[in-house]
């Protein structure tokens, strides 16, 4: 009990008498200080006393995929940051091959009596995925937001950056410089974002009179080996041009063409979507479709918090407009390559 008492008093900067009147139920303490030491006990793995446990910890969880893509680290510190500004702790649980699952987060998260969730890359976005565990949180009414496009009937609040507008940037960049045989790589089949990318190319293929059959499209996981593996065979049927649903499939499209003995963009240009970390820094410097993960964040804490604090917020998807950076891996279509296009 001592040490327990001393390691949250360090925690929350206040003396152990401060603590020990929290945990008694003891007046004299200010609603700010009895919030930080709950919250104290709860990051410390501390069980809170039995007349404390119904209430709600100023603890978010947020649940990601495996942060190997640079884009989600990235999310998780704009996430992390607004949500300290708000006086909430953030719980970051990471998705890894082998590791807990969503669904195991979730049941983790609600012995810890958090105040809400914060979901990003998971499951919702794959219509094919187990969605039990958002349906238990719909009837708890606990207070959730979904970053990026969700399946159908799960009903909370989301934030993402337009998928449609993403490929139309591409699309068209690729077109004002020559290429008529563009290619897209996306991820599983059952993904949202990548069918609305794929409605977009569609429809942008359509409008500009180029005859772009099921061949131009690959599917593959999101991940540099699944990007190069897909667009080894776009680049051996003449696609000139590839828009990627990832940083890492781009860079792994990228390797793919110097396998071939070509090169970027001489003889294949290549786009990203995200510009996550670094991407100015690759050889060539990737041109991509950059998501504002700064607004993205910003929105999903500010529909969390909202919730909590029992505000109605809108339950129509909140969609940010992404920006095309044009870098050195994009170039005018190649004589020869207009060639196998005619």
């Amino acid at each position: 009990m001592t040490r327990r008492l001393a390691e949250v008093a360090k925690k929350v900067g206040v003396s152990e008498a401060t603590v020990s009147r929290v945990l008694n139920g003891k007046p004299g303490v200010s609603d700010s200080t009895r919030a930080a030491v709950l919250t104290a006990l709860d990051v410390l793995g501390y069980e809170r006393p039995t007349q404390l446990r119904g209430e709600r910890a100023r603890l978010v969880g947020l649940v990601l995929p495996d942060l190997g893509n640079p884009i989600f680290p990235a999310l998780a510190e704009v996430l992390g940051g607004a949500l300290a500004q708000r006086g909430f702790t953030p719980v970051l649980c990471t998705r890894a091959a082998g590791g807990l699952s969503e669904a195991d987060y979730v049941e983790m998260l609600l012995d810890q009596q958090v105040s809400g969730v914060v979901f990003a890359g998971g499951h919702y976005a794959e219509a094919d995925a187990p969605h039990e565990h958002y349906h238990r949180l719909l009837g708890l009414r606990l207070p959730v937001v979904l970053v990026n496009a969700p399946s159908d009937a799960i009903g909370f609040p989301c934030v993402a950056t337009d998928d449609a507008v993403a490929v139309e940037q591409a699309f068209s960049h690729l077109m004002s410089l020559g290429h008529h045989r563009i290619g897209l790589v996306l991820g599983p089949e059952d993904h949202v974002p990548s069918r609305r990318k794929l409605k977009a190319f569609t429809r942008a293929a359509k409008d500009a009179g180029l005859d772009i059959g099921p061949e131009a499209v690959e599917r593959s996981l999101f991940s540099l080996e699944g990007g190069q593996a897909v667009a080894t065979r776009l680049v051996r049927d003449g696609i000139t041009g590839i828009i990627c649903a990832s940083d890492p499939l781009a860079l792994g499209a990228i390797r793919a063409v110097r396998r071939l003995g070509m090169s970027v963009p001489q003889d294949v240009s290549v786009v990203g979507f995200d510009d996550s970390a670094f991407m100015n820094c690759t050889n060539p410097p990737l041109t991509t479709v950059r998501q504002p993960i700064e607004a993205v964040g910003r929105a999903a804490v500010t529909l969390l918090v909202s919730q909590i604090e029992g505000a109605a917020v809108t339950a129509e998807e909140l969609l940010f407009e992404p920006e095309l950076v044009v870098r050195g891996s994009t170039a005018p279509a190649k004589m020869r390559a207009l060639a196998i296009a005619l």
